[in-house]
C-alpha cells in the first residue's frame, strides 16, 4: 500500500510535471474562457478528487460541461449534464497531441470554444499547437503527485476553518501549478507592480487587489527545484523575512521572497499534519501580526466536526 506521504522527489518526474502543467493549462483555460469572471482569478482554477483532478461545472450555454483527470486509471473524462461523454487516455504524448485531442474532444462533446494559446506563468512558453517538446508522462509519479495533493489538500482546508475572514477555496492554480489557500485581511493593497512572465498585468494586479496571507504547495521546478511548502504576504510587512516560525526546517527565502519548507520535511516528521500546520498557522501568525490585522474578528479556533460556531 501506497504511503500516506509519498516521496515525490522532483527530478525523477521532472519532464512529466513540466507535461501536466500544461496540459492543465490547456484544460484550465477551456474553463477561464467559458467562465464569468470571479475576484482573483477563483473561476480557473482545479479542486482535488478523489481520482485526481477537475475543473467543476463550466457554463456551456444552457448546459454545463466537466472536465476531470483521473489519476489512478489515467484518462481525461469530459462531461456534460446531458449524459455525453468523451475520455481521452493519458499517456506520453506532446502538447501539441494533447490540445489536438483535447478540443477534438470538445468537438464531439458540441462544446468547443477558442482559448489563448499559449501557457502562461512560464518562462519562453511556447504555442500550445506547436509544443513537441513536452511529451513525457509517467503515469506512477503523477499517481504519487496525485496523493500527496489528497494529504495536503485535507490539512490546508483543516488550517482554513481558523478564520472568519475572506478565505479563499483551496484550489490549484494551473498557471503557477500550485495548490493554495489565501486569507484576506479586509483592507485594500498597494497596486500590484506586475512582471510575472507571460501573465497580464491586469490580472496580477487584480489577483493582489486586497491584503493577503496566502500558502500553499509546488511540486518543484519555478522557484524552487525540489517539492515545498511556501507562505507569503502581499503586500510584505516590514520585519516578516526575519520572524521565527516552525518547523525549524523553514526558512525564508530572500530570492523568492516567501518561507520555504521542503516537503520531504513534513513528509519525514513524526506528524507530518502537526509540522504542517505549525508552518502554516506560525507564518500567518507573523504576516498577520507585523501587519495589524484585526485579529479578535477574524481568527477563531479550528473547526469540529458536528460544531457550528458559537455566535
Amino acid at each position: 500500500m501506497t504511503e500516506p506521504w509519498p516521496d515525490i522527489p522532483y527530478e525523477s518526474w521532472k519532464g512529466s510535471c513540466a507535461t501536466l502543467h500544461l496540459w492543465t493549462q490547456i484544460v484550465g483555460k477551456y474553463r477561464l474562457a467559458r467562465t464569468p469572471w470571479v475576484n482573483h482569478s477563483w473561476h480557473a482554477t482545479f479542486y482535488v478528487t478523489p481520482r485526481g483532478l477537475t475543473t467543476s461545472l463550466i457554463p456551456a450555454g444552457n448546459r454545463s460541461a466537466q472536465f476531470d483527470f483521473d489519476f489512478v486509471d489515467h484518462h481525461l473524462i469530459g462531461t456534460l449534464d446531458d449524459g455525453a461523454k468523451e475520455v481521452l487516455p493519458l499517456l506520453p504524448m506532446t502538447v501539441a497531441d494533447f490540445y489536438e485531442r483535447f478540443f477534438s474532444m470538445t468537438n464531439k462533446l458540441g462544446v468547443r470554444t477558442k482559448i489563448h494559446g499559449s501557457p502562461n506563468e512560464v518562462p519562453d512558453p511556447i504555442p500550445f499547437e506547436q509544443d513537441a517538446i513536452h511529451g513525457s508522462y509517467d503515469a506512477e509519479a503523477v499517481n504519487l503527485f496525485w496523493r500527496a495533493l489528497v494529504q495536503i489538500d485535507r490539512v490546508l482546508k483543516d488550517f482554513r476553518t481558523s478564520f472568519l475572514g475572506k478565505v479563499s477555496p483551496v484550489h490549484l492554480f494551473w498557471g503557477s501549478f500550485d495548490l493554495a489557500v489565501t486569507r484576506f485581511s479586509g483592507r485594500a493593497a498597494p497596486l500590484h507592480p506586475g512582471g510575472i512572465p507571460a501573465l497580464p498585468d491586469a490580472v496580477t494586479r487584480e489577483a493582489y487587489s486586497h491584503e493577503v496571507s496566502s500558502a500553499g504547495f509546488w511540486p518543484g521546478g519555478g522557484p524552487v527545484g525540489y517539492p515545498a511548502f511556501y507562505s507569503y504576504a502581499y503586500p510584505t510587512p516590514d520585519g516578516f523575512s526575519t520572524e521565527r516560525v516552525i518547523p525549524g526546517e523553514a526558512f525564508f527565502d530572500e530570492k523568492v521572497g516567501e518561507f520555504i519548507l521542503p516537503y520531504d520535511v513534513v513528509r519525514n516528521a513524526p506528524d507530518p499534519e502537526g509540522a504542517l500546520l505549525g508552518f502554516l498557522e506560525s507564518t500567518y501568525d507573523a504576516a498577520a501580526r507585523l501587519a495589524n490585522w484585526d485579529r479578535a474578528s477574524l481568527d477563531c479556533p479550528r473547526g469540529r466536526v458536528g460544531v457550528p460556531r458559537a455566535v
